[in-house]
């Protein structure tokens, strides 16, 4: 009677057993739609400095067969030295990096600032911020839309990319004085801004991400 127990009882957890096997196997096999992307660039592969993935910019990769004749021949230069480029995701990455950057001069954040641009454009950047909180203003920018970006200009100088990009945006930019007043009645509408922005990376550096290193702005 005790063995024939301790039989039914191996049978009992053996049958547990494959239940949760299956389970398992089913849910992990499932796809939700969720899951995370391996897009990569203008971050370093996941993250970039010290900033969370949710502060990353994606300039996604493509197999270098992917892309048409017409764009290879456009880029030949720069497929020379990095093979997974691609100028259409390039050009993504860097308007959500635009966004990203106004969005953290406005609001002093210093720690995107310093993953997305060089030195000498943080040290300004820095900078212009210490002042406008030194006169205890505060500036809000709310960016309307951007209507158009395109590479302007490609330098190649050894392994180091350089791509000036040319947006065309609508942004308003709402600077109130230490009482939370309006400075100016204009903060209230859109400005149409061109700005020219310069972006760089070594083709060679473990750090994969894309810097802002110059700005300049037709306005």
């Amino acid at each position: 009677m005790g063995n024939n127990f301790q039989f039914l009882e191996i049978i009992f957890f053996a049958m547990v057993a494959i239940f949760i096997i299956l389970r398992l196997r089913n849910v992990l096999g499932r796809r939700t739609g969720n899951e995370p992307s391996n897009t990569n660039n203008f971050k370093d592969h996941k993250t970039s400095k010290s900033r969370d993935v949710s502060n990353v910019v994606s300039i996604g990769e493509k197999n270098y067969d992917e892309r048409s004749t017409e764009q290879k021949n456009k880029n030949s230069d720069i497929y020379e030295i990095d093979p997974t480029f691609n100028e259409t995701e390039f050009l993504e990455g860097a308007s959500t990096a635009y966004e990203m950057i106004l969005t953290s001069y406005a609001n002093a954040d210093f720690d995107t600032l310093r993953a997305l641009l060089d030195d000498d454009v943080y040290n300004d950047f820095y900078n212009a911020i210490e002042d406008r909180n030194e006169r205890k203003e505060q500036l809000e920018t709310t960016i309307v839309s951007i209507n158009s970006k395109e590479v302007i200009e490609k330098n190649i100088n050894d392994s180091v990319i350089d791509l000036t990009v040319q947006f065309s945006s609508e942004i308003i930019n709402t600077l109130r004085d230490k009482d939370g007043d309006l400075i100016s009645e204009k903060n209230r509408v859109p400005d149409k801004i061109i700005d020219i922005w310069t972006f760089s990376r070594d083709t060679r550096s473990n750090d994969l991400n894309w810097k802002l290193i110059a700005t300049q702005s037709e306005n």
